[in-house]
């Protein structure tokens, strides 16, 4: 009787721990999502802009990116394309990134922008979800749970490119489709137009955010600082003695973004999958992938081939981003502060 009392207890045991559901991560590879666009980009003469462009607009799928991350970048991919004569196949290419899905750690849908779109090319546009996401819930804050304009996405999540539901697991839209589709609703209208936009216009700043989006899509996100912990108590290497003069036409923050990208290049080593980090933090290379805090873990992504994941200066204002590239290109924009020693000032 004692023996069966413990097979019962034991089979009741592993019925109540198998009804448990398990959450799936759904992932991809990010960087093929723009690949056919940066070939389309270079084709125009878009030169370096379009390697810079590309690896922001792919970090913004990873599940750490705001809600409205990915129709940014989409915008300044058409912004670039505006310039080089309104090219079209830039154009078509962006408005299916737009509708690529997004990575979702949790299996759950994920939100949608509730800000319209600065060119009217991606007005109606949104993203589709993928197959395995639990079709009856939203990660965060639940304010994006339908597109702007929209009252409600039939077949759950589907987008005006896939019509017919989800994107399978992993796989790239543009892979499957060519067209970007019927835009849907009447409301998400962009602030300019092709005919609009000035010839010699900046394409938005290159940034990569954490998990806050700007309330303004017109407005480029700045990433925050690093603040990923690695798991080691080992102190990044010192690189004051890297600083130099400030590179001609420099701002007053351009060095410092040099110094801090080296900072962070160098601390990058003692960085991998699984290290400690901050809630809400944004991208950060770990060893050679870029890596995103999931929690207060780092879940890494392998960038593609040729490329390693480098921490850059940003240009236009004070602050670094992460992006896959090449050392190469990494040591240049670096030097291109007026800090010395190559990209982690060793």
């Amino acid at each position: 009787m004692v023996h069966f009392s413990s097979l019962l207890a034991f089979a009741i045991t592993v019925t109540v721990v198998s009804a448990i559901p398990l959450q799936k991560r759904i992932a991809q590879t990010i960087s093929d999502s723009t690949q056919a666009w940066q070939q389309a980009c270079t084709t125009a003469g878009g030169a370096s802009q379009c390697n810079t462009i590309s690896q922001t607009a792919f970090t913004t799928l990873l599940a750490a990116g705001g809600n409205c991350d990915q129709q940014n970048a989409a915008d300044s991919m058409i912004d670039l394309a505006k310039q080089l004569k309104n090219d079209p196949e830039m154009i078509r290419l962006a408005q299916l990134f737009v509708q690529q899905p997004r990575n979702a750690p949790d299996s759950l849908q994920v939100p949608y922008c509730q800000t319209a779109p600065d060119n009217t090319e991606l007005s109606g546009l949104f993203h589709c979800q993928f197959a395995s996401s639990d079709f009856t819930k939203f990660s965060g804050d639940q304010t994006g749970n339908v597109p702007l304009g929209l009252s409600a996405v039939s077949p759950a999540g589907s987008c005006p490119a896939k019509t017919d539901g989800p994107v399978p697991d992993g796989v790239q839209l543009n892979s499957l489709v060519q067209s970007p589709g019927t835009p849907e609703g009447g409301n998400a209208t962009g602030g300019a137009s092709a005919s609009s936009a000035p010839a010699g216009a900046s394409p938005s700043s290159s940034t990569i955010t954490g998990a806050t989006a700007s309330a303004a899509s017109s407005t480029p996100v700045a990433s925050s600082p690093l603040t990923a912990v690695s798991s080691s108590s080992a102190a990044a290497p010192s690189i004051a003695a890297a600083a130099t003069s400030s590179a001609p036409g420099a701002q007053p923050f351009t060095l410092q973004n040099g110094l801090d990208a080296q900072k962070a290049n160098a601390a990058a080593a003692t960085l991998a999958s699984g290290s400690a980090c901050t809630a809400g933090s944004a991208p950060v290379c770990a060893g050679m992938q870029l890596g995103q805090c999931v929690g207060t873990a780092l879940v890494t992504t392998a960038c593609s081939s040729g490329t390693q994941c480098f921490v850059l200066p940003l240009v236009n204002k004070a602050g670094t981003s992460a992006a896959c590239t090449t050392q190469n290109d990494a040591a240049t924009r670096i030097a291109a502060t007026g800090a010395t020693g190559g990209v982690t000032g060793a």
